[in-house]
């Protein structure tokens, strides 16, 4: 064992292990005294933690190590964690069944066998089509179900445990691809793709909500956010995949059904991929205390570690996991009630994280990834499909700069300079698609050059979003809120999210149909607004514990000026709220 690990050891006093182990083992063993015996903890001198009424938690005298992992100190070398990576990975793939969904869905719209099979026929031309509300009922209603399942499904993972959470859902959600791939051509066979897609859907509330909480209790802390970011690298690896598939299909006749249906099918595939994945991961370390199972918690960290059971720091590590959930217990749980605090300011959180789910979407990021084929069908081009597969590659590669942007930079930095780039290539895109797309009106050829400008912006535009707002509104909003209603406003964004993304997706087609690429200057206009909204409402919150977020807001320091305030425990003697304040010169002093 290294020197580092011997003196981690070392510095903690025999009488704080003694009262380390006694504790765990008689919160355990005597589940009846816990609340009693763990109050006595906080009341005492010598406490281990402080439980305040707005869910926050203080460290005195004892201090846990909750923000580094022990069993990490051991190997410094990121190839000894290959494997807890790889884990990860297995679970991350969750996100992938959701875009994927993105990907292919809006292609087979132009697909003549869809079209024969879901479409409505107009007689006079001879010919099937897509009307705006079935085209836009067919699109919005997984992401509908999504919205619901995520409340409905999310109390899965706490009482049955998060593999077999996922495990179930799976099978729900292969339940619903088997009913959309084996529709037969008949007046009401949309139908049945609806249905299919709405228990899909509903299913995959479920592991969007179990998988980033499994991820987040699997990784390692010094790599924590990297793996929780691996979510957002599955959603837009399903997103390029599913639009190669587009590209892969189209070849087949319109008299064959392998077109849709070969799309569709697969994604019976990804669910038994993520299934398979699962089976390699161990159970969560802190489901398995949070249900008195210690030795199974203790199992799970040997094997995610690759250490003995016997290994000291592992111990110490279980025993900071126990320390931790029974803090929690001592937090009454928050109620909806308590959404509406103003004296801890948690309405204005909440609304804040509201606000910025409906803005991400509203960017216009959707109009693109849902409706690409089509648009670009309409700007004149010859092979849609290719143009959204790069569309696809741009999305996805960026994915992987946006794992630095976001380490390193401010949360209000990245989210305002990329709200202002964004909306520079919106307003570009939507005056080239209004002014010069159609020089000769719009029954005549399009004008190429117009076309080209459309789409290189589009595709800066897609890097910009990924890069920036695609990760970072998860980010800031997983960070804003006390531990004690953490969930429930989770949940309420997570919720507004989906139904944005429903709404947007289904009033599209009708949109477009009626002002066509004016459509572009509605979000460029919400990107105008994004920018003040970031600027004059949302703090900085980078590398700010969930205890010193809650001092940032508690302490009423205006959102312009956060990045510049010092948590209490670090300032120093020499401290002046006014030096710090102008420590920055010039427009850099606000972010």
């Amino acid at each position: 064992m290294s020197e580092l690990s011997e003196r981690q050891i070392s510095s903690s006093s025999e009488s704080t292990e003694k009262k380390l182990q006694t504790t765990k083992n008689e919160h355990l063993e005597n589940p009846s005294n816990r609340m009693e015996q763990t109050s006595s903890l906080s009341s005492n001198s010598g406490d281990v933690v402080e439980v305040f009424r707005d869910g926050s938690i203080k460290n005195d005298d004892y201090e846990i190590p909750n923000t580094e992992d022990l069993l990490y100190d051991q190997k410094k070398n990121i190839k000894d964690h290959l494997g807890i990576l790889f884990i990860c990975i297995l679970i991350a793939f969750g996100g992938f069944l959701f875009g994927y969904d993105i990907g292919y869905i809006g292609g087979l719209f132009a697909m003549g066998n869809f079209k024969r099979h879901f479409g409505s026929y107009n007689a006079s031309e001879n010919k099937y089509y897509f009307n705006n509300a079935k085209t836009g009922i067919i699109v919005s209603i997984f992401t509908f179900g999504a919205c619901f399942g995520g409340i409905f499904l999310s109390s899965l993972p706490n009482k049955y445990g998060r593999r077999f959470a996922l495990s179930s859902v799976c099978v729900l959600y292969m339940i619903g691809v088997l009913i959309q791939v084996t529709c037969t051509q008949h007046k009401h066979a949309w139908i049945q793709l609806l249905i299919g897609r709405l228990i899909s859907g509903f299913a995959f509330g479920g592991i969007g909500s179990t998988a980033p909480l499994l991820l987040a209790e699997t990784a390692p802390a010094k790599l924590r956010s990297i793996c929780v970011s691996f979510y957002q690298l599955m959603i837009t690896f399903g997103v390029f995949l599913g639009k190669c598939c587009n590209l892969g299909t189209k070849s087949y006749p319109d008299t064959s059904s392998a077109q849709w249906r070969i799309q569709i099918g697969l994604c019976f595939l990804w669910a038994l991929l993520v299934m398979a994945g699962i089976s390699f991961v161990p159970e969560s370390a802190r489901y398995f205390v949070q249900q008195n199972r210690i030795d199974d918690a203790r199992k799970t960290l040997s094997k995610l570690n690759n250490v003995s059971q016997d290994d000291p720091l592992l111990q110490r590590e279980l025993d900071t996991l126990v320390y931790s959930i029974e803090a929690e217990k001592l937090i009454q749980k928050g109620s909806y009630k308590d959404l509406f605090s103003t004296k801890t300011k948690v309405l204005q959180r909440l609304l804040n994280g509201i606000v910025l789910q409906s803005l991400q979407q509203l960017t216009g990021a959707n109009y693109f990834l849902y409706y690409g084929t089509l648009l670009f069908k309409t700007v004149g081009l010859k092979d849609s499909y290719t143009t959204s597969v790069i569309i696809g590659i741009i999305n996805f590669g960026s994915t992987f700069f946006s794992f630095f942007v976001v380490h390193h930079y401010g949360r209000r930095q990245v989210l305002f300079f990329g709200a202002i780039l964004m909306a520079i290539c919106m307003l570009v895109y939507a005056c080239m698609g209004t002014q010069s797309l159609y020089p000769h009106g719009m029954k005549e050829a399009t004008s190429k050059s117009a076309g080209d400008v459309m789409i290189a912006f589009t595709c800066i535009y897609i890097f910009i979003y990924s890069v920036t707002w695609a990760p970072l509104a998860f980010v800031v909003c997983s960070e804003s809120f006390p531990l004690n209603v953490k969930s429930l406003c989770i949940s309420i964004n997570i919720g507004t999210h989906f139904m944005w993304a429903s709404i947007i997706s289904f009033f599209t087609p009708f949109i477009t149909g009626a002002i066509h690429f004016y459509y572009g200057f509605v979000f460029f206009g919400c990107l105008i607004f994004s920018i003040f909204f970031i600027f004059f409402f949302i703090p900085e919150t980078k590398d700010l514990t969930l205890e010193e977020v809650n001092e940032l807001w508690m302490d009423g320091i205006p959102p312009w000026r956060s990045a510049n305030w010092i948590p209490y425990q670090r300032r120093g003697g020499n401290y002046s709220e006014e030096t710090i304040m102008n420590k920055k010169r010039g427009f850099r002093k606000f972010f």
